[in-house]
């Protein structure tokens, strides 16, 4: 039962929290841990022993009802937002964006607050807020961390009892649902004039990066940057350190073209890292006899370890690659005569712009490779497709089927044919293939890049 003592003006009501003293042996003791308090809540204290009595029978019903959290749990919402972050397996590239939205806009706005004292109320006004100042992606990835942030503070660290994110149906003034953006159709023509955008812009490298994404659906730019010598068809899975896989990927891709998805690469905390693929997604893809002879050009044209560089041979991560490479890629750019510039280098030819890529980013050409296997003529299995795409097969379906090798012979068959008909057979350009190095200089080429700290690697 509750204890209430008087003194002066003040009352105070004691009762057992429901725990016990630890011991030097790191066992319970039987001594019993008391808490008090000398009012209903902070600042308030209480009217008559009455009610102080009443309020410690409430707080023993919570600890025989398992609803009661010491004070020693009550803890302020920057303090929890440092807690949570410290315990949540994140990727390399998502530690900094959650760092950032935790440090710019949650803790800032919630800097007052206990996590136990949020209430639905104050949900909502944190929402208002964050619509109004942020970008919709933005705001939904900011109120996307703060579910898990209250989700956890319920289940994992019972620090609530229930979330403050109330879900309703819609109801009031009606707001239209945001359409997604329309895709254009995108012909194989229209790829063709950004990879001759490409080439212009970048080289060699830029006319096999475009055909890369589109026959293989690579993620960009995370896989293609991280793309190494070492996993490209041309020299996988020979160079692979990996002596069972090495092995298992000979016998089974005997006389085919394949490369190995193993790495992306990204800034991390400690610099640029190479990463395991999105949702570990590590998988090798079977390519085109075409996309197996445009990487062998481009390889024996320098000695680096990435299959791409720059267009001054360095890694790609270093360069803004958005506004540099694909802007004008995509968009076009006006001409620059050697006379109008100060450098004879910084001269530019003129390049036009894409139509049926206009607004769209890079990541639309591994969407166009998904619409490619989804040809009505293609005969590609689902689980084949969601394979290759880094996809995991939701169902039945996914537990029971595999990717067999006919599966991926028949890809690589079918994507060869789409290249001869649609692009061979329509007399499309080709740029002629780069100088080749000399067989001494890409002896000495590393398969591999060792130098940077690998996360996630299988």
């Amino acid at each position: 039962m509750p204890s209430v003592e008087v003194r002066g003006n003040s009352i105070r009501v004691k009762w057992w929290g429901g725990r016990y003293k630890i011991g030097p042996d790191g066992n319970p003791t039987k001594k019993k841990i008391y808490e008090s308090d000398s009012g209903p809540e902070p600042g308030v204290p209480f009217e008559s022993e009455r009610e102080a009595y009443e309020f410690g029978l409430d707080r023993e019903s919570d600890v025989r009802n398992k609803r009661h959290r010491p004070k020693s749990q009550t803890m302020g919402m920057p303090d929890y937002c440092d807690v949570w972050f410290a315990s949540t397996e994140l990727r390399v590239n998502s530690v900094k964006k959650y760092r950032s939205m935790l440090n710019t806009v949650i803790k800032p706005y919630w800097q007052q607050w206990t996590v136990q004292a949020i209430t639905p109320i104050d949900y909502d006004a944190f929402k208002r807020h964050v619509t109004a100042r942020y970008s919709e992606s933005y705001k939904a990835s900011i109120l996307s961390i703060f579910r898990m942030l209250m989700d956890d503070a319920v289940l994992k660290y019972r620090l609530r009892d229930e979330t403050p994110i109330v879900e309703q149906r819609r109801r009031g003034m009606y707001q239209k649902k945001q359409v997604r953006r329309v895709k254009r159709e995108l012909p194989v023509e229209a790829l063709h004039r950004l990879a001759v955008n490409a080439y212009n812009v970048w080289g060699y490298a830029g006319w096999v990066y475009i055909w890369t994404i589109a026959f293989t659906g690579m993620r960009p730019p995370g896989e293609l940057f991280g793309l190494q010598r070492g996993f490209s068809s041309p020299h996988w899975p020979a160079a692979d350190p990996d002596r069972d896989r090495q092995r298992e990927a000979e016998e089974r891709y005997d006389g085919m073209h394949v490369l190995r998805v193993q790495h992306q690469l990204y800034y991390g905390e400690d610099g640029p890292t190479l990463a395991g693929p999105k949702y570990d997604s590590y998988r090798s893809l079977v390519i085109p006899p075409f996309l197996h002879g445009l990487h062998e050009a481009l390889l024996a044209s320098h000695d680096k370890p990435w299959v791409f560089t720059s267009k001054t041979g360095k890694p790609l991560l270093g360069v803004s690659f958005t506004s540099e490479y694909w802007y004008p890629i995509r968009d076009g750019r006006e001409e620059r005569k050697p006379e109008e510039v100060r450098y004879p280098r910084f001269a530019k030819c003129a390049l036009p712009a894409v139509e049926e890529m206009a607004g769209q980013d890079i990541y639309r050409l591994r969407h166009w490779h998904r619409e490619l296997l989804d040809e009505p003529g293609a005969d590609i299995a689902t689980v084949a497709k969601e394979a290759r795409m880094g996809h995991e097969v939701a169902g039945m379906e996914g537990v029971y089927s595999r990717v067999t090798i006919g599966m991926e012979e028949r890809i690589g068959e079918y994507l060869q044919g789409v290249w001869e008909k649609q692009v061979v057979a329509a007399g499309l350009s080709m740029p002629p293939f780069p100088t080749r190095l000399p067989d001494d200089q890409l002896g000495g080429a590393s398969p591999l890049f060792s130098g940077l700290p690998v996360i996630g690697s299988q």
